[in-house]
């Protein structure tokens, strides 16, 4: 017979015997459960489930290896013949398109770069327009250590080449930090010959463009491509030039800026002509201009500005009043010789250009190279389209007498009010045959068989 004692003594051993079973369940590994550790003297601990988680995404946080970038300025010249223009633009053909393009094809960029450019404080030293040039355009951008241009080059086409990567300092801006730009202008020598003004005035409303080739194609009785510039009316057109230095307000050099817009206040360091050259029995000419910075259309405007003095098309006055307040209508030349030169970094190389840890923004180390690209790619097609397509030729063509001089504002606004009432009875046509016709009916698909 069992004999049992008081219940104090029996809860008492009961709690001995589960203590020491607890204790020996926490001891030993190797009845732990799977899904907790439980220890009675101690805080609950995380699900093993959690813990293996967390240690995923620890070591891949430790293995993931961050690419370092470093700020560099990037030289690049290209033939702007079939681009809309320097600047990024969807849907077109535009040289950084191009350029961010390889760096994203060359690994220097990722996918979220090449969307969003501005990640690696991507800027441009200038942004030339349609059709426009360059020999030496600069950009800035953070990119890997040690980039290599000739996997770069490799791909870019070939009317686009990047010449050099440099380091440059860590606020380094290709576009606040430029001094000054240079741009070259070619053309062929005839632009610059005296033109009969008998003849041209008969162009003062309408312009036969073909009877305009005809008269155009002879000079003093020779054809147009054997026309030299004389000492004289070179030494003229030099002396033209240089009234463009110093600070002007250009606002008729470009457009929908006004008179007194300050952005129509620039300074021209210098403009300059180089001797004539003989490419295929044709004369040429490069101008050069040198400026802080130009608005859009200006140089054009300013070269063709320079030309129609040169023909007597206008006269010093009609010349001088161009830079008042009064709006004047100005022609633009061709784009075809038009080219940014030089990138001025003058006050960068003196500050840091010999501190032993950047290099001179000056480029002279590929200076054959340029030159070469240059020669073949750029003013070579300038020359080769100026003797086939006649580019010069057909612009002058196409001047009159409203080509240059103060703009008649009230024949500009019965051309607008006629050209608003042309658009606007076009609209109400399109707007009556879309009524007059039956909609469309979609066709019902056939099941196939």
């Amino acid at each position: 017979m069992i004999r049992l004692g008081r219940p104090q003594d029996l809860i008492s051993t009961f709690c001995s015997i589960c203590t020491r079973f607890t204790r020996t369940v926490v001891t030993q590994p190797n009845i732990m459960s799977e899904n907790k550790v439980i220890d009675m003297n101690q805080q609950e601990k995380r699900p093993l489930e959690e813990e293996t988680e967390h240690d995923a995404k620890k070591m891949k946080t430790d293995t993931f290896v961050r690419i370092k970038k470093r700020n560099f300025a990037m030289m690049l010249g290209y033939l702007g013949k079939n681009y809309f223009g320097m600047q990024r633009n969807p849907g077109m053909a535009t040289i950084e398109e191009e350029l961010i393009s390889a760096m994203l094809k060359a690994k220097l960029i990722n996918s979220g770069d090449f969307e969003t450019i501005q990640n690696i404080n991507f800027q441009r030293a200038a942004r030339t327009d349609k059709g426009v040039s360059a020999v030496r355009q600069t950009v800035s951008l953070k990119l890997p250590e040690n980039p290599c241009k000739d996997t770069l080059n490799a791909y870019l086409p070939d009317d686009i080449r990047v010449f050099a990567i440099k380091r440059v300092t860590k606020g380094f801006n290709s576009k606040s930090q430029c001094d000054a730009r240079t741009y070259s202008y070619t053309i062929p020598t005839f632009a610059f010959a005296d033109e009969n003004m008998e003849e041209f005035a008969e162009t003062a409303e309408f312009v036969d463009v073909d009877k305009r080739m005809e008269q155009l194609s002879t000079i003093d009785g020779k054809p147009y491509h054997d026309y030299r510039l004389p000492k004289e009316k070179l030494e003229e057109l030099r002396e033209m030039l240089k009234l463009y230095e110093g600070t002007h307000n250009f606002h008729n050099f470009t457009s929908k800026v006004l008179p007194l817009d300050p952005r129509a206040k620039r300074f021209i360091m210098s403009f300059t002509t180089e001797d004539p050259f003989v490419v295929d029995n044709m004369e040429f000419i490069t101008l050069k201009v040198k400026g802080q910075s130009f608005m859009l259309h200006q140089i054009r405007k300013m070269v063709a500005m320079s030309i129609g003095l040169l023909r007597k098309h206008i006269n010093r006055e009609i010349f001088d009043q161009a830079f008042e307040r009064r709006k004047y209508d100005i022609s633009r030349a061709p784009s075809l010789g038009l080219m940014l030169n030089i990138v001025h970094y003058d006050y960068y190389n003196k500050k840091y250009g010999s501190d032993g840890v950047h290099e001179k923004l000056d480029w002279l180390e590929c200076e054959e190279e340029i030159r070469e690209f240059e020669k073949t790619k750029i003013l070579k097609d300038v020359f080769d389209t100026e003797i086939k397509e006649k580019a010069t030729l057909n612009w002058l063509a196409n001047l009159n007498l409203n080509s240059f001089g103060p703009r008649d504002e009230a024949k500009w606004a019965a051309r607008d009010e006629a050209r608003a009432k042309a658009e606007a009875e076009a609209k109400t046509e399109t707007e009556a045959k879309a009524e007059a016709e039956p909609e469309a009916q979609t066709p019902v698909e056939k099941d196939d068989k």
